[in-house]
């Protein structure tokens, strides 16, 4: 309190007042350093250019993502006492997911705020959620640990999110890969690898998921289904954030299926023996698909940044449709009340 009153008069002599009344609606205190919020809130498209390199979020959203993960996990673990490893991991899972995050940020006016070029808006889900982060991690380097956690307790928490529920909502990552696998034609296979026992003896499986015959992601679990909602989240994660594997699966599937397109040239019948080798150059079928080949590879090689955008897009729209219907019960019983 006394921290806030000592702000509230350094406010009356400063010159972008607007500025520090705006951010202190937001967050329930006076920035110290102003300059660390501005840059949460400037996004990559409109970076810009501070003592030689380009200035935008993306540091403090790397920051921030750790921050917040780490303080959702001090909170989840206090709130749900007696909670195994994998409920604590899969609710933490539910809080910081983009979707959640962005339905944050909206709430408390953050989107309003951003800055950022038209264009990029149109195709980046994700924006609002990566400038909440941005904007943990700024508050880290103002103020500390202890505002961060702070600031997620009073000003998200208790006024946008209700643990009980969330925690109860059941988010089928298993099937929102299949539905990204049939829509994009990717082949998927769920491997259980193998079945242990903890150290109460407690049966734990282990799956692994390949796409294209790639190594993807694994889980553990208690049961298959649970191994497998685990290895699926963590296939996601990297279908979202990791180009490497992006390009590889693509690679994998335009060899399947030049593969899949040789048979049916060698189908074709021969020439005669008596056919020149200029004939058979311009009119063997078996000829054409090398020929064919590589406009196939390079149209799969320029739509893989789209393909990408795309499964951002299913997982964003299937986290999207769990958490809309999250926050309809929500608002249905806050009116009944």
């Amino acid at each position: 309190m006394f921290s806030n009153i000592t702000d509230r008069i350094r406010l009356l002599f400063r010159k972008d007042k607007e500025s520090y009344l705006c951010f202190y609606k937001i967050l329930g205190f006076y920035p110290r350093d102003i300059r660390l919020y501005q840059q949460a809130l400037l996004h990559k498209s409109s970076s810009v250019k501070s003592k030689g390199r380009l200035v935008n979020n993306e540091r403090l959203e790397f920051l921030g993502d750790a921050i917040l993960d780490a303080i959702v996990a001090d909170i989840v673990y206090k709130r749900f006492e007696g909670k195994r490893e994998g409920f604590l991991t899969n609710t933490r899972s539910k809080i910081v997911q983009r979707e959640t995050l962005n339905h944050v940020a909206v709430q408390i006016g953050l989107d309003k705020l951003i800055k950022y070029t038209t264009r990029q808006s149109s195709h980046n889900s994700y924006m609002c959620g990566n400038a909440f982060e941005a904007l943990i991690g700024a508050i880290y380097l103002d103020r500390g640990y202890r505002a961060c956690k702070k600031f997620m307790e009073e000003r998200i928490i208790s006024q946008y999110l209700n643990l009980d529920k969330i925690s109860r909502k059941e988010v089928n990552f298993k099937s929102k890969l299949i539905e990204w696998s049939q829509k994009n034609k990717f082949e998927i296979e769920f491997n259980l690898l193998g079945q242990s026992v903890d150290q109460e003896q407690n049966p734990v499986f282990d799956t692994q998921i390949t796409v294209e015959k790639i190594p993807a992601g694994s889980g553990k679990g208690y049961s298959k289904k649970e191994s497998q909602q685990e290895a699926a989240h963590e296939t996601l994660n990297k279908i979202k954030s990791d180009p490497q594997f992006i390009d590889a699966i693509f690679a994998a599937k335009a060899q399947r299926e030049q593969a899949a397109e040789k048979p049916v040239a060698e189908m074709q019948p021969a020439k005669a023996s008596d056919t020149t080798e200029e004939e058979v150059v311009t009119e063997t079928p078996s000829n054409q698909p090398e020929v064919e080949n590589q406009p196939i590879q390079a149209e799969a090689e320029q739509r893989t940044m789209n393909k990408r955008d795309n499964a951002e897009l299913i997982i964003d729209q299937a986290e999207e449709a769990a958490f809309k219907e999250l926050h309809e019960e929500e608002q249905a019983k806050n009116a009944q009340a």
